[in-house]
């Protein structure tokens, strides 16, 4: 007989020979007692877990020719001995068809699957159908087998294995049971190699069994195709293969996890050559950068999770492993000393910096700059502080500055003012004073013009204290609103300015009392000040002045300074011979029904001919020019012009900044015509100096 690989030797014939999955095994088990059998099945998980091997068990359970409860079938379980088992287990069962949906997934297929479900089955109890990779099985022959598998025959079982259950319709996956299947965990996966390894004759230590474990992943299958290859090129003692770690782990060509444990230990002791050191003897040794990043990845996790979980290495008689790890004790207690050595956060910002080295290893040139710069990242994010640590070292710096000072005492000078931000003099302060304080007397304020000053004061430099500060300056008299409007602005006399004095204190606000209405005079504002002072020196101004003789003393008016006029560009107009053929197109237009704005839009554009093209400037926009002057409008222009030789006309919209238009007399009847004669549209006229730009007619019929 030809070699068989451990996979298929080794495949479960009972439900009770399935590892990991007691959670479907016994629920089909408690059906076949209870004859609850469901007329469609869907088995999902991970590969090699074992789904189309319960649909086998499941298929020979069904059609086992042995009662339930009898002496060659005591359980559930296939009897594995009638004929009907026998020929299930060696795939040559006439009513359980096996179907690879990958290959057979078309509607054609489905449709013959389904013509055949009608009858029924050749010997057995029920006719089974096992679709493997059911995933694959396009949607139109998913629809073509709905109403089979809503109304079935009471003769058919289907059974369909898959990986991805989310790529089968909704409306079937309603009509099946679903088996959801767990990854085999790390424990059950060793008890079977272990057991497979007696009955091979093969010599191995618990640390290659646990490599092959690992190596399986959860998948039940990978982790015998692993060991079938280990057993392969394992060297032979006294007639037996003997399996150690470090020849699987060259076979697989990965690396031990003591290697990721110095690299770690190296970057916790911020040893960056150390750490290259590391990363280039694995390279040169033939490892591919992004193997070597998967494992860093992996170990990362499982150091992330000794971590969260709290385990620890010291006490190893008592360890006590952690179901999140699914790797052996040996393993987990490296994990839990790497784990030590870093908090969470650190670890946590490891994995992220490695996985997303793994990530960008597919895409890159020069894999080996890229692995190596990953673990660069490593050690320089062991520098980094926790945002934590560095507030409460800046709050506990804080202190201190907080702290309130010391009391002073009183017969101590007081300490002089610091110096204001701001001008001692403000114009703002003068206008708040003085508003506020007429509130204050009683009485309401007198409005405030707002004028430029005249005289503005020089500003106060602080110095020494002096014995007698200068008395204030007089109030500024500013009349009212209405008697600016009214009354004369005379010019102040000069009033005298003393020296500035240096003072300590800050200079008092300006009192602005309110004034008394003056006769009434031309228009100019006054002024007034109890004593005369001189003028303080005035920036020349900027424009030439005249002086303007009118009543009261002369004042200063400045001299609007020439400008320049620009010549308004004359608007274009049309040629005196087109006028005629212009006024024939407008009168057309306005005869015409609902035509009344494009007669105003051809009546305010510019005519040209140039080689018997006319082109028609309207003022109209682009926007608004196809809703004017519309189909039917320009097949009346072109009517007007056909006898005067022309064979073309464009009618373009309006030309930004193009020159004003001139007014135009408007037709009589017309809308514009009925506007200006309305009162109100000429009062509006008389009023605002306004003008008619457009009229839109909203009347029926336009």
């Amino acid at each position: 007989m030809a070699y068989q690989v451990l996979a298929r030797k080794y495949r479960p014939q009972r439900f009770a020979d399935v590892a990991g999955q007691d959670h479907v095994t016994v629920t089909l088990m408690n059906a076949l007692t209870q004859q609850r059998i469901a007329h469609g099945y869907i088995f999902s998980g991970h590969r090699g877990i074992g789904k189309t091997t319960i649909a086998r068990i499941l298929a020979c359970a069904l059609n086992c020719r042995n009662p339930i409860g009898s002496e060659k079938r005591p359980t559930a379980e296939p009897c594995e001995v009638c004929e009907s088992c026998l020929e299930i287990r060696a795939g040559n069962a006439t009513d359980v068809i096996e179907i690879d949906a990958a290959t057979n997934r078309g509607i054609d297929e489905i449709r013959e699957l389904r013509d055949a479900a009608r009858y029924r089955p050749s010997r057995d109890k029920y006719k089974i159908y096992i679709l493997d990779e059911a995933h694959q099985i396009t949607d139109a022959a998913f629809n073509a087998l709905l109403k089979t598998l809503e109304e079935p025959p009471d003769h058919i079982v289907f059974m369909m294995a898959t990986t991805q259950p989310e790529d089968i319709p909704q409306t079937v996956r309603s009509r099946c049971q679903h088996f959801n299947f767990h990854a085999v965990k790390l424990v059950d996966i060793l008890g079977e190699l272990r057991g497979i390894a007696q009955h091979e004759g093969v010599d191995a230590d618990e640390a290659a069994l646990n490599l092959l474990a690992e190596a399986g992943d959860g998948s039940m299958r990978d982790a015998l195709s692993v060991m079938d290859q280990a057993i392969a090129s394992a060297p032979v003692e006294n007639g037996r293969a003997r399996l150690d770690a470090s020849q699987i782990r060259e076979l697989m060509g990965t690396v031990a996890n003591g290697t990721f444990e110095r690299i770690l230990i190296a970057i916790n002791e911020n040893r960056s050559a150390e750490v290259m050191t590391i990363a280039n003897e694995l390279m040169d040794a033939g490892n591919s950068p992004a193997q070597l990043a998967r494992q860093a990845v992996r170990y990362l996790r499982s150091c992330v999770i000794a971590k969260i979980t709290g385990l620890k290495a010291d006490a190893e008689g008592e360890f006590i492993g952690s179901e999140l790890l699914q790797i052996s004790a040996d393993e987990q207690r490296r994990a839990a000393r790497t784990a030590a050595l870093f908090s969470e956060e650190e670890l946590t910002r490891f994995l992220q910096t490695m996985l997303r080295t793994f990530d960008e290893l597919g895409y890159r040139q020069e894999q080996r700059f890229h692995f190596e710069l990953g673990l660069l990242k490593l050690v320089h994010l062991r520098r980094l502080l926790p945002v934590e640590e560095v507030l409460s070292s800046l709050s506990g710096a804080a202190a201190p500055r907080s702290a309130a000072p010391a009391p002073q005492p009183r017969s101590a000078a007081p300490a002089p003012a610091a110096a204001p931000s701001k001008p001692a003099f403000s114009p703002f302060d003068q206008d708040k004073s003085r508003r506020y304080s007429g509130v204050e007397a009683g009485h309401n304020p007198a409005p405030v013009v707002s004028a430029p000053p005249v005289v503005s004061a020089p500003p106060v430099a602080a110095a020494a204290p002096v014995a007698t500060p200068p008395p204030p300056p007089a109030p500024l008299v500013i009349p009212s609103l209405a008697a600016v409007a009214t009354d004369p602005i005379p010019v102040p006399a000069p009033i005298p300015v003393p020296e500035p004095v240096p003072v300590t204190a800050p200079v008092a606000p300006i009192e602005l009392a309110p004034a008394e209405p003056a006769p009434v005079e031309p228009p100019l504002v006054e002024l007034a000040a109890e004593e005369p002072a001189p003028l303080a020196p005035v920036d020349p101004p900027q424009s030439p002045v005249i002086l303007s003789e009118a009543e009261g003393p002369a004042s200063l008016l400045p001299v609007p300074e020439p400008v320049a006029e620009t010549p308004e560009p004359e608007a274009a107009a049309t040629s005196p011979e087109l006028a005629p053929l212009q006024a024939k197109a407008v009168d057309a237009l306005a005869k015409a029904s609902g035509q009344t704005s494009a007669a105003d839009a051809i009546a305010e554009s510019v005519w040209k001919v140039d080689a018997g093209t006319l082109t028609i400037q309207t003022q109209c926009s682009k926007t608004m020019l196809p809703m004017i002057v519309n189909p039917d409008a320009e097949k009346l222009v072109r009517a007007a012009v056909r006898d005067a030789g022309i064979t073309k006309v464009v009618i373009l919209p309006g030309v930004p900044n193009a020159a004003p238009k001139k007014p135009r007399a408007a037709r009589a009847g017309s809308p514009e015509a009925k506007a200006k004669q309305h009162p109100m549209i000429q009062q509006a006229q008389r009023l605002f100096d306004a003008e008619i730009r457009n009229v839109i007619d909203l009347s029926e019929g336009n």
